[in-house]
């Protein structure tokens, strides 16, 4: 914790109520701050004051100030203004920045009768037609995809006529999305045929696509060119088929961007889907290093990086100060902006399915799905959490009788199970059955590990949710541990049924129902049926071990110890058995006579031999 902080609140509420740019210093003099204030007292002393309510970026940025300064404006939109510009002029590292990395692209053509259609960032000298530049990538990157599946264009990595029968056709051309010039049975004439057409389609559009192809089947019926005049048929079919999907996204929006953003707890991602007519024109995604999702600060950096701004924004949260907000973004079009948080209809739509896409953007990231996110966010909703709980550690206690007394923990990384982290405890502090005390001690271990952890790996990560397999009692039970040991972390149990299925979640406030939510139920289920599995498979190896060992010291001159070392020497029972007299002498622990014994033990029918 910032050894200043006293110091800098002081200094905080000695500010006035007055609106104004205040700007954080770290100790060589850096900024690393810049924010805008309606009243500078009450927002910087917020900063200094408890540190619990704090995201985890604004934790990291007042760890790091040493001082402060501000600026006095006449109003709130002026703050705004002068925090815009002197954010771009001083870039500090925990203001939401952004990369202006859109440049331009161009459709490529490839040199030669069989070049190919892709996009592009940059041109080469290397032979090939550029076509460009279009200021939109996603727009590129979208009408080559669709032209070289329309007018079923290759796409893959072989050179013709180089590659002509050296290798079947793809999957694409099962599917029919691509002539296969590789089968050598395309003539260089169709070929390039196609490869026009497609370069009219992504030059004139849908509609100027659709007459030239009619006029050309056309001709080509008169010319009694039935096959020529088919395939021009299918390929009509095919641009309007897809012109049918793109006509209209949105009846209503004309001129719009939407904006909407999901959090996982340490990264947020922003997305931007652009309207023009209707048509999804153009799409950006934006991933930061914080959890709070800023939607005002993010605006406001955006629209700093964008020479245009369209005549309606629609975002996902609603904030104070969004009127001054709005008038900003009026002054730079030149004419009246709305912005708005839509409630309900089309709009709302719009925003769900851009908040969605955000969500898929940063699950793909971190190497999950748009629905494992879905389901730890509704958790995270469901159990009250302040970030999502990417990784949950479970625990379930095993035995019989109170013997063979074992627990199993298991960890689940972005909603999957991620077993190298797995790990089995046995039972050391007593004898017999106590669920409470087996489970106390197990977290008790659990975290003494990772106050001695030298890195965050392992048990030197603390979890962002424990769940037990248990009710209040267990969870009471390692409330205690976690208060003596210093150790903040969300702390649940999995209660279950009398037909020992998942039943509700239990924490200090009492159960929450589980299961009107479909999604929800069948995650935690199969996380308390795996660790239920994980436990038991480790008491029941541990019994079948000692089972065996047990039957072993019935035999005479072999004890506890030697038992042990026997069947870690030879790994199984089945294995000593089959051992001649030669190999239990060499054995570890073994003298003459024990391994004679044991000889004697397995071999009774077949008379002694040594």
């Amino acid at each position: 914790m910032n050894p200043k902080l006293p110091e800098l609140r002081k200094k905080a509420m000695a500010l006035p109520l007055l609106p104004g740019v205040y700007i954080m210093h770290a100790q060589n003099n850096e900024i690393i701050y810049i924010g805008k204030a309606k009243a500078l007292k009450n927002r910087v002393s917020q900063y200094f004051g408890s540190q619990n309510n704090h995201a985890e970026k604004v934790r990291r940025m007042v760890d790091n100030v040493d001082w402060f300064e501000y600026i006095i404006t006449d109003s709130e939109f002026e703050a705004l203004i002068l925090e815009c510009s002197l954010i771009k002029q001083h870039t500090p590292k925990y203001n939401i920045l952004l990369k202006d990395d859109k440049g331009y692209s161009y459709i490529r053509v490839g040199a030669g009768d069989w070049g190919k259609l892709s996009y592009v960032l940059q041109k080469q000298d290397d032979g090939a037609t550029y076509i460009g530049p279009y200021k939109s990538s996603f727009y590129v990157k979208t009408a080559v995809e669709e032209a070289n599946k329309i007018f079923m264009l290759p796409t893959c990595n072989r050179k013709f006529p180089q590659d002509f029968r050296k290798a079947r056709p793809c999957l694409n051309y099962h599917i029919k999305q691509c002539m296969a010039p590789c089968t050598g049975r395309v003539k260089v004439e169709e070929y390039r045929e196609s490869v026009q057409q497609a370069l009219d389609f992504l030059k004139g559009g849908s509609s100027n696509s659709v007459k030239q192809l009619t006029a050309q089947m056309e001709q080509a019926a008169e010319n009694l060119e039935f096959e020529r005049a088919a395939r021009i048929r299918d390929k009509i079919a095919a641009v309007k088929k897809m012109s049918d999907k793109q006509k209209v996204v949105a009846n209503k929006v004309l001129d719009e961007d939407v904006i909407a953003s999901f959090s996982d707890g340490s990264k947020t991602c922003f997305q931007v889907f652009r309207f023009e007519g209707g048509r999804l024109f153009d799409r950006e995604s934006f991933i930061v290093d914080s959890g709070d999702s800023d939607t005002e600060e993010f605006i406001l950096r955006y629209y700093t990086l964008r020479p245009d701004v369209p005549k309606n924004v629609a975002v996902g949260t609603e904030w104070d100060g969004m009127d001054e907000v709005a008038r900003w973004l009026s002054e730079k079009r030149g004419s009246k902006v709305n912005l708005t948080v839509p409630q309900r209809g089309e709009q709302a739509q719009l925003v769900s399915m851009c908040r969605s896409n955000a969500a898929e953007a940063l699950a793909q990231q971190k190497g999950a799905t748009v629905r494992e996110y879905g389901v730890l966010e509704e958790l995270k909703e469901v159990l009250g959490l302040e970030s999502l709980p990417g990784y949950i550690e479970s625990y379930d206690i095993s035995n019989l009788n109170g013997t063979e007394n074992v627990a199993g923990m298991i960890v689940y990384h972005n909603g999957r199970p991620l077993k190298s982290a797995y790990r089995k405890f046995k039972i050391k502090g007593f004898e017999g059955q106590d669920d409470y005390a087996s489970m106390a001690e197990v977290l008790t271990r659990r975290f003494e590990e990772y106050h001695k952890a030298e890195n965050d790996e392992g048990f030197g990560r603390l979890p962002d949710l424990i769940l037990l397999d248990g009710g209040a009692g267990q969870v009471h039970a390692v409330r205690e541990v976690m208060r003596k040991l210093d150790i903040d972390v969300p702390l649940f149990g999995l209660v279950k049924d009398d037909r020992h299925r998942t039943r509700a979640v239990t924490g200090d406030g009492g159960e929450i129902a589980i299961s009107s939510r479909r999604q929800l139920f069948a995650f935690l289920s199969k996380m308390q049926d795996e660790v239920h599995r994980f436990a038991i498979g480790y008491h029941h190896a541990r019994r079948s071990k000692n089972t065996f060992r047990s039957s072993l010291t019935s035999i005479e001159g072999i004890g506890e110890v030697r038992a042990k070392a026997l069947l870690k020497y030879f790994r199984t029972v089945e294995n000593i058995s089959k051992a001649d007299l030669e190999e239990l002498e060499s054995a570890p622990k073994m003298t003459k006579d024990s391994a004679l014994a044991v000889y004697r033990y397995f071999h009774a029918d077949d008379g002694d031999r040594g």
